[in-house]
């Protein structure tokens, strides 16, 4: 692969992971909503059915036209639909994003949505200390970045000052499911499709929420049908593609820098608000800018400049 295709790649998929996260952005308000109206189980296990119903056919039409080029690389592996390989991916995924989803849920009740956000973005900390353990340099500029975008999200999320609670620690804990999780698809989606390990992620997640919801929820079909569109469009657009599109994407990123691009979540989710009536303050402002200086220095090739100067 030549320079010029690596650099495009790797643009095309920043470009990916950006679009996901301002889907997850836009999509918060609609999970709020819909979490108002029935059980965290059962909005869990709704939206990655649908996200399964979403990515089935989806996944079965690319399988079935492009059966040389997709799949899971050697070993013959790329003759079945499921290779042994996928379905471990997918189930560490799945299992990792559930439990990720359900911590956060219960974390935003007990923190409320500001701190929230601030908690659950402390992944692009977690992602690279994660790294370490497996030998995986970081940059010091993205070091840099990642203190950067941490501050920004401070400023961002955090509106008022208060102690730790336990809903703290479960945000902290959901920060640290979906690192692992971003760290797992990094090890898994240069060998398997990602399409397919998006599938198979949902439906582990919705086999464990559905457990879940019929042990410890009521299923209210009149509340489910008065939160049909939050459902829809948690189950589509931020499970089936945004997950997807993050999936596809991380095969042409270092995960820091992967983490660093989704974290635009909350900028993008305060965007959105500021859209519908919401005044952003200064603080706010302030630490959407800082985000996004963090993500262009990220992007930057300052080492290069560097060598160049000497």
């Amino acid at each position: 692969m030549t320079e010029k295709v690596k650099k495009s790649k790797t643009l095309f998929s920043s470009f990916l992971l950006m679009l996901a996260a301002f889907i997850w952005g836009t999509a918060f308000v609609a999970q709020s909503k819909g979490l108002e109206q029935i059980g965290n189980f059962t909005f869990l296990a709704l939206r990655s059915c649908l996200a399964v119903v979403f990515l089935t056919p989806v996944s079965l039409f690319i399988y079935k036209n492009n059966k040389k080029k997709i799949g899971d690389g050697t070993h013959g592996e790329n003759k079945t639909f499921f290779s042994k390989r996928l379905i471990l991916g997918g189930v560490l995924c799945g299992g990792s994003v559930c439990l990720a989803s359900l911590v956060q849920q219960y974390g935003i009740i007990l923190s409320g949505v500001g701190k929230s956000g601030f908690l659950t973005t402390l992944y692009i900390l977690i992602v690279p200390l994660l790294g370490l353990l497996f030998k995986r340099k970081v940059k010091p500029i993205l070091w840099f970045s990642i203190v950067l975008a941490t501050c920004g999200m401070y400023f961002l999320c955090v509106t008022q000052a208060g102690g730790i609670n336990i809903g703290d620690v479960l945000l902290i804990m959901c920060a640290f499911l979906f690192a692992v999780q971003i760290m797992i698809v990094d090890h898994f989606v240069e060998t398997v499709d990602g399409v397919r390990l998006s599938l198979v992620q949902f439906a582990v997640s919705a086999v464990i929420s559905t457990v879940g919801m019929f042990l410890f929820e009521e299923v209210d079909p009149v509340a489910i049908g008065d939160a049909w569109f939050s459902i829809f469009y948690a189950g589509v657009l931020s499970s089936g593609i945004a997950f997807t599109l993050q999936i596809v994407a991380q095969k042409n990123l270092n995960p820091t820098v992967a983490s660093l691009l989704m974290s635009l979540e909350s900028v993008f989710a305060a965007l959105a608000g500021a859209f519908f009536g919401e005044r952003l303050s200064v603080s706010e402002i302030f630490g959407c800018v800082l985000v996004f200086l963090a993500i262009i220095l990220a992007q930057l090739p300052v080492e290069s400049l560097f060598k160049r100067k000497r």
